[in-house]
């Protein structure tokens, strides 16, 4: 384990948290409120960063290890930082309900143990929303962008922290395709908050919403969620939810090499948005026949939107989905666990990850009957590696066991089954809202100091897929050969 290039790469990202936080600060200077909050939490993270980044670097040769090791401990320490400006303002001071906060900040969940959101300075709320920006494509991804790795294998690194089953560049260099990602990223965003501003949402709330939509988090700046928007400003959010959801090549396709066929070949975003219209769909004649919402339009716009939130594990909600009928309810359960497209800004177990475990399923069932056949599986007309087919189903048995393990572990706190259950499955796939106390309506403020721990990690685990949290409690990982 080469210790200096991971000191070094958690150096780098505690000096870009640093340099972000001037933005929240400059919003506390705006509207006259205290700044020693960002100004002590900026001085540490530069102090921390410059002193990280000190130690001579033994070689610039980043491996898969140290790849996966950077990962993992600088999304720990960015949150552990990251939660000083709500402990400094009084914001939140209990350190475990600001840890809790931050990691769902920085990994786009959106669960929230705050009761009382509109009360707060507005630069933490700008910093609440900012973290899911940041954590949306990722920071080390950020990181690339600016500063390459001399010498290194970046693609390590970008591979560690980027979701999905498999992660391609999409330019030759780590760099150029970090920037590629970053500049539509940016664009999207930039055009989200633009057309909120035009239907006249207030500037803060428009940018607010916006990084949250980008980084399909959830963070709100009123307590009624989304709710107070006007029905014009709810769709521009629904469709940046669902843009967002969408595999970044898809755009990368379309807009920076002109091949809108290509783009729209790939098998995964057919399915994401066959997935979306069948589930708007279904949820809208079950709340019209339910007789939840009578006018049809109106089922139609909720059903909307909370299936874009939901798939796109976004999280904002318009509504109190405690009261739906039962079929919806289990259709976002179901698109809970599905979750977006890989190469998104969204979690879950990813639209490409099903479709290679129903096509395995597929050539499984096909190998019994035909035992001498050899069938391979296909993605987009071209042969998945059995690699990442056997990596698929590991994943997933880890993920349904790793679920389990925390469902058994905060069932301690005693609060109810749909509560307990729809927490993990909130968390774990990065979503924010569940059902019962966690509602869209709800919060986590209930939840004991060693549940919310415990759902702060499935955060964590969530967002980078599991593996890079697993293997810093391994002990091969820290061998230095």
């Amino acid at each position: 384990m080469n210790i200096s290039i991971v000191a070094f790469i958690i150096g780098t990202a505690l000096l870009i948290e640093g340099a972000l936080m001037v933005a929240p600060l400059i919003c506390t200077l705006f509207y006259g409120e205290p700044v020693m909050p960002f100004i002590i939490t900026i001085f540490i993270c530069l102090v921390l960063g410059f002193l990280m980044r000190k130690k001579k670097i033994e070689t610039g040769h980043l491996l898969s290890k140290e790849g996966v090791v950077s990962t993992g401990l600088c999304w720990i320490v960015l949150s552990l930082t990251g939660m000083l400006p709500f402990i400094f303002s009084g914001a939140i001071v209990n350190p475990v309900d600001a840890f809790f906060e931050t990691v769902s900040g920085f990994t786009t969940t959106g669960s929230t143990i705050l009761t009382e959101i509109e009360s707060l300075p507005r630069g933490v709320l700008l910093w609440r929303s900012l973290m899911h920006w940041i954590g949306g494509m990722g920071i080390l991804v950020f990181m690339l962008a600016l500063m390459p790795l001399s010498g290194g294998t970046q693609m390590n690194l970008f591979k560690a922290e980027s979701p999905g089953p498999s992660i391609s560049k999409l330019v030759p260099k780590a760099q150029d395709t970090a920037k590629i990602l970053y500049s539509i990223y940016g664009a999207m965003t930039v055009i989200t908050a633009i057309l909120l501003m035009i239907f006249r949402m207030p500037v803060f709330d428009a940018i607010c919403i916006a990084f949250g939509a980008a980084g399909t988090g959830g963070f709100g700046v009123l307590n009624s969620g989304c709710a107070d928007y006007t029905y014009a400003q709810q769709v521009i959010i629904t469709i940046a939810m669902a843009s967002f959801g969408i595999n970044f090549n898809f755009f990368f396709f379309i807009f920076i090499i002109r091949k809108t066929k290509e783009a729209f070949a790939m098998e995964e975003v057919r399915t994401y948005i066959l997935i979306i219209f069948v589930a708007i769909a279904a949820i809208t004649l079950d709340l019209v026949i339910s007789g939840v919402v009578r006018n049809p339009l109106l089922a139609f716009h909720e059903a909307s939107f909370h299936t874009c939130s939901i798939i796109t594990t976004t999280g904002f909600a318009t509504v109190d989905m405690n009261m739906w009928p039962a079929l919806s309810r289990t259709i976002i359960v179901m698109l809970s666990l599905l979750g977006a497209c890989a190469g998104s800004t969204g979690g879950g177990l990813k639209v490409a990850r099903l479709m290679l475990l129903v096509k395995s399923l597929g050539r499984e069932c096909n190998r019994i009957l035909h035992p001498q056949a050899v069938r391979k599986v296909h993605m987009d007309g071209r042969v998945v590696d059995d690699v990442v087919v056997h990596s698929t189903s590991t994943y997933f048995f880890i993920y349904i066991i790793g679920m389990l393990i925390s469902i058994l572990l905060i069932s301690v706190d005693n609060k109810g089954w749909d509560t307990t259950i729809s927490a993990v499955i909130a968390t774990f796939n990065n979503i924010g809202p569940g059902f019962g106390m966690v509602g869209s309506m709800g919060n986590y403020a209930d939840f004991s100091a060693f549940a919310k721990i415990i759902l702060a990690a499935d955060m964590l685990i969530g967002r980078l897929e599991i593996f890079p949290i697993l293997l810093l409690f391994s002990r091969r990982t820290w061998k230095k050969f």
